[in-house]
């Protein structure tokens, strides 16, 4: 990225996402950052003069709190080719499958994969779920979908591999919105259970 970049490498999810909204919070302290890229265990500073990074070691970073940051709630039809089947990995009837997903609280850790996707995480550790073994080669846009620690929702048709369990009609990129992407990283999301 070049001399006035930094990589800082994180040991999790939830410590990446707390340091994050530390570096947002605080972004003057650094002086000269254009960029700010968090992902998955990783965060990519640009902009900044790598000595003054030395200060970020010193800073106290508090937990993040499920309340912390902007929200989003997206309505989400839970009609997915492979929401069965989830089902049956989470030991429960598919009736109850919305339950699960609509009172976790998500966050969006960082985006990636298609302009407008967000890896969300928050979903908890006995919900997660394999990828696939054999992806499809189109998946519809709007597709609410499951892959080990992450939910996300397809932007655009394209291939995938992760366990489609529902369908949103939200806009999740449009360039001419500002900001374009519905998700950005920080923000909290909401699944809302909408029928018909």
């Amino acid at each position: 990225m070049g001399a006035t970049a930094v990589l800082l490498e994180l040991d999790s999810a939830a410590e990446v996402a707390a340091v994050h909204a530390e570096l947002l919070r605080r972004r003057e302290e650094l002086g000269g950052v254009t960029d700010i890229v968090p992902a998955a265990r990783t965060i990519l500073l640009d902009g900044v003069d790598p000595a003054a990074t030395a200060r970020i070691t010193s800073w106290t970073i508090p937990e993040l709190t499920e309340r912390e940051g902007p929200e989003v709630t997206v309505p989400v039809r839970f009609d997915g080719p492979d929401l069965a089947e989830v089902a049956e990995m989470w030991g429960m009837a598919t009736e109850q499958v919305p339950r699960v997903v609509c009172t976790t609280a998500f966050r969006v850790a960082f985006c990636g994969f298609a302009p407008g996707f967000g890896y969300l995480t928050g979903l908890p550790e006995r919900y997660r779920v394999p990828r696939r073994s054999t992806p499809r080669t189109a998946v519809p846009a709007g597709s609410l979908a499951l892959a080990g620690e992450y939910a996300g929702v397809y932007p655009r048709s394209s291939p995938g591999g992760w366990q489609l369990i529902g369908t949103a009609d939200a806009v999740l990129w449009d360039p001419d919105r500002d900001p374009a992407a519905l998700f950005a990283p920080g923000v909290r999301v909401r699944f809302e259970e909408v029928t018909g």
